[in-house]
C-alpha cells in the first residue's frame, strides 16, 4: 500500500475527476482570447544560453516547455496528472515530458540527469502536501548543474508562507539568490501576494 500523502492537486481530482480536462480547457481559451502565457518561460530563457538543459517540474499542458523547446532548448517536463502530460504531448510537442511526482520520480535514462535551470511555475508549490515540500526541493537541487539555478514562483495564501518557503530552501542546500514580486521581477514587498524566487546550490 502506497501511504505517500496525496498533494493539493490529487485531492481535487479525486473530488473532481473532470478538474484535469478543464483546467486544459481554460488555458487553450485564454490562448484563443490572445492572452500572454509564455511570461515564467520569457524569463528562464533570457536566464541561460541558448541550447540549455531545462526541466519544468510541475510542466501542466506544456506551454511554457514548448515555447523554450522552440528556442533551441533541451527540455524536459514532470507533471503527476497523466491527462496534463497527454494534453502536453498532443498540443505542445518537441520537450520530453515524464508522467511523475516531484517527490519520488526517477528521471528516465534518455534524458539528462543534470540542468543549467530547473523552473516551477503555475503555482506548484502551493499544491504540494506540506510534508513533500523539502524532498520535492531537495529533488529540485539534486537537478541542478553545479553552475544551475532554480526559478520557482507561487501565490500567497495558499498554505505555504513565503518565509516558510525560503527557510525550507535553506534546509535542502538551496540558497536564495533573489527574491521578485512577479515573473517581471518586480521588487518583493512585505505584502508582496506571489514570490518568484531565483536559487542556486550553496
Amino acid at each position: 500500500m502506497n501511504s505517500k500523502p496525496l498533494s493539493r492537486w490529487q485531492q481535487t481530482i479525486e473530488r473532481n475527476p473532470a478538474h484535469s480536462q478543464w483546467y486544459i480547457e481554460r488555458f487553450k481559451a485564454m490562448a484563443a482570447e490572445g492572452r500572454d502565457l509564455v511570461g515564467e518561460a520569457r524569463l528562464v530563457d533570457a536566464m541561460v544560453g541558448r541550447g540549455s538543459t531545462i526541466l519544468d517540474a510541475g510542466c501542466g499542458p506544456g506551454r511554457h516547455a514548448h515555447y523554450l523547446h522552440e528556442r533551441g532548448h533541451t527540455v524536459v517536463g514532470i507533471d503527476l496528472d497523466p491527462a496534463l502530460i497527454a494534453a502536453a504531448e498532443a498540443d505542445a510537442p518537441g520537450p520530453r515530458y515524464v508522467v511523475g511526482d516531484l517527490y519520488d520520480v526517477v528521471l528516465p535514462d534518455d534524458v539528462p540527469s543534470s540542468y543549467d535551470l530547473v523552473f516551477s511555475a503555475g503555482n506548484v508549490m502551493g499544491f504540494l502536501h506540506p510534508d513533500t515540500r523539502r524532498p520535492v526541493l531537495a529533488n529540485i537541487a539534486g537537478w541542478l548543474a553545479d553552475d544551475g539555478r532554480a526559478v520557482i514562483g507561487f501565490g500567497a495564501g495558499r498554505g505555504y508562507d513565503f518565509a516558510e518557503f525560503v527557510a525550507d530552501a535553506r534546509s535542502v542546500g538551496l540558497e536564495p539568490e533573489s527574491l521578485f514580486s512577479s515573473w517581471d521581477l518586480r521588487p518583493l514587498q512585505d505584502d508582496s501576494t506571489f514570490l518568484v524566487a531565483v536559487l542556486h546550490r550553496a
